[in-house]
């Protein structure tokens, strides 16, 4: 992979994946500066520009948060350098302030922005579309599909970011994150060009009257996108049936109007800049449709501004409206829903398949924690504790692999949850209540990455405003869910040097916190503990300190065997409903239902034994350790 990021091979075919086309792209382009807090799917960009930044002479950190990231990389612009900062969908919506102030007073070094749409939420807690961000703020946006065109256009857009003096929002979507194909390799600078002298009049200062200037710039743009190479057409020259296509849409189009056999019959124009729309470009080809259907991912984004510039040109033109059926609103495109359309729109029937369908009744899978995650054992204590209480409480959530907890993986362990770093403050207006008539424990979590995310400025006023509440973080050594990169707790940069590691029980002393730590995996300790602060009034922190089980599986010196004595389990009588599947729900422990029996999956488990201590029945045995 390295190789492939650094070696000046011009014209040379690699294979890549769309996260490392940014990547290439990104040195091609001759970087300074790049910064990003981890996010799926474009976690993996920002972890490999850390890898090479030395040997190409750029710096790169995972910043604290998306606002440090951005604001860092404005910084960076100033001096001249180029800057990249690479967010998903949920960190651009949290730049908005910096984004649109940006906007205003505009760069001097080039300033790209990578976003990852994650249509389908298949490692997100929600779907949505980050397109209208460069709509709101007025900046150019690009959108690539292949993997040539995200390499290709990460240089394209740090010159029109400096043509324009004006910040770039790329979007990818999790199909261009990490599919793969084929890349021919550009030219490497030798060295980064020479940064500039900040003068001392020198301004990038956002003011009310430099609104105007900015519209300019998105003028600018649009003439720019006009002959952009990034739009193209093909099929007849005045086709009727017209096909609008962007990202992924673009390649499930090409592919269905080759199997229905129809180029010469419907036209597909493919729009890579889309905002501001290249509104002359796009007149050729609406002008002589009469139908028109619009694939994209997930708003309906282009639609509504092509319906715009038909409706300003008093088009008589038909949009295939989308629907529930029919191209819908909700998740990622695919082939067979492209196909379905296309085949409706020219009204030609869809080819026999060869192969018959074969439907299988798959069971449905829900999201669940790793095995030997120590998550697992807080939730389930923390249920436990909370069921002692007189009154029900209530447990906010907040995001990060302790989300799963709102499932079954954590006992149904929260009832609320909003966006990243939210689960403080809702768990303040809760507590707060306490004192007018609420008459529950209020608790919120938080992973340690989450911690130095968002939750501090809460943390303080949560602590100002004395709330009543207790304060769980889940500190696992790690921002596991999306690849254990490192953060202010861990000791670790992104270019792998080792730094004095944030103390959180330091700050929070800082702030004026009870704190206490405890470990979930010694079982009696921590419910006592947990017991005691739900009692205490105030603003209580507990830390639960166990790494995280995939990091500890690695470093595991002796091995831990974990099995069931089948003559001391005794199955339904347990008492707790098949404990070990269904209460416990780690995936190291199996249940045999025609044995109605418990095992332990040895290929699974971690060795962390946590199951032991809790098998009502004393069945679980746990041989060994990890000292040696």
């Amino acid at each position: 992979m390295e190789w492939t990021m650094t070696a000046n091979a011009p014209g040379q075919v690699c294979l890549m994946q769309g996260n490392e086309a940014i990547v290439r792209g990104a040195v091609e382009a001759g970087i300074h500066f790049a910064a990003s807090y981890p996010g799926s799917p474009s976690s993996q960009v920002l972890g490999m520009l850390g890898k090479i930044a030395r040997e190409r002479n750029f710096y790169a950190e995972w910043s604290a948060n998306e606002v440090c990231a951005l604001q860092a990389c404005i910084g960076a612009s100033f001096a001249g350098g180029r800057a990249l900062c690479i967010v998903k969908q949920n960190g651009l919506l949290c730049t908005a302030d910096a984004l649109h102030c940006a906007a205003q007073h505009g760069v001097k070094g080039g300033l790209v922005i990578v976003t990852s749409d994650d249509p389908g939420a298949h490692s997100s807690t929600n779907e949505f579309d980050s397109r209208w961000q460069a709509v709101s703020a007025g900046i150019p946006l690009l959108e690539p599909t292949t993997m040539q065109e995200t390499k290709d256009m990460l240089p394209y857009a740090f010159q029109l970011s400096e043509e324009l003096g004006q910040l770039v929002l790329v979007r990818v979507t999790t199909r261009v994150c990490h599919g793969r194909g084929n890349v021919v390799l550009g030219a490497l600078p030798e060295r980064p060009r020479p940064l500039q002298p900040v003068r001392e009049w020198d301004r990038m200062v956002c003011v009310c009257y430099m609104h105007a200037p900015a519209l300019e710039k998105l003028e600018a743009a649009r003439r720019e996108f006009e002959t952009s190479d990034y739009n193209h057409y093909s099929g007849p020259e005045q086709a009727k049936w017209l096909i609008v296509a962007s990202g992924a849409g673009r390649l499930y189009a090409q592919e269905a109007v080759r199997r229905l056999a129809i180029s010469e019959k419907v036209g597909l124009l493919s729009l890579g800049t889309l905002w501001p729309l290249p509104e002359d470009m796009i007149l050729q080809y609406l002008e002589p449709a009469e139908t028109v259907l619009v694939l994209e991912e997930v708003d309906p984004f282009l639609m509504h501004n092509l319906e715009a510039i038909a409706g300003k040109h008093r088009l008589s033109i038909s949009f295939l409206e989308r629907s529930e059926d029919f191209s819908p609103q909700v998740g990622e495109l695919n082939p067979d829903i492209v196909m379905d359309c296309v085949s409706d729109m020219a009204g030609i029937p869809l080819p026999e398949k060869t192969v018959p369908e074969i439907e299988l009744d798959l069971p449905e899978r829900e999201m669940t924690f790793c095995a030997g995650c120590p998550h697992r054992a807080t939730f389930f204590l923390l249920k436990k504790a909370l069921r002692k209480e007189k009154h029900p409480g209530i447990v906010v959530g907040d995001i990060g692999c302790y989300f799963m907890a709102g499932q079954s993986a954590g006992q149904y362990g929260f009832q609320v949850c909003n966006c990243m770093g939210s689960g403080i403050n809702v768990a303040e207006g809760l507590g707060q209540l306490t004192n007018y008539g609420l008459n529950q424990k209020v608790v919120t979590v938080c992973g340690d990455s989450t911690f130095f995310h968002t939750i501090l400025p809460g943390l303080v006023n949560a602590v100002y405003h004395q709330a009543n509440m207790l304060l769980i973080v889940l500190d696992n050594s790690a921002t596991a869910m999306t690849g254990f990169q490192p953060h202010p707790g861990t000791g670790l940069t992104a270019m792998g040097d080792s730094v004095k590691p944030m103390d959180i029980p330091k700050i929070l002393d800082a702030v004026g916190c009870s704190v206490e730590i405890a470990d979930p995996f010694d079982v009696e300790a921590s419910e006592k503990v947990l017991e005691r602060l739900l009692q205490k009034p105030g603003m209580n922190v507990l830390i639960m300190r166990q790494p995280c089980a995939t990091l500890k599986a690695k470093e595991q010196k002796r091995p831990v065997r974990v099995w069931v004595d089948q003559s001391k389990c005794i199955g339904d009588g347990c008492g707790c409903d098949k404990f070990c599947s269904r209460v416990w729900g780690c995936p190291g422990n199996t249940w045999d239902f025609q044995a109605n029996k418990a095992f332990v999956d040895p290929v699974t488990c971690v060795g962390c034994g946590v199951c032991a201590k809790l098998c009502p029945g004393g069945a679980i045995q746990v041989e060994g350790g990890a000292e040696e």
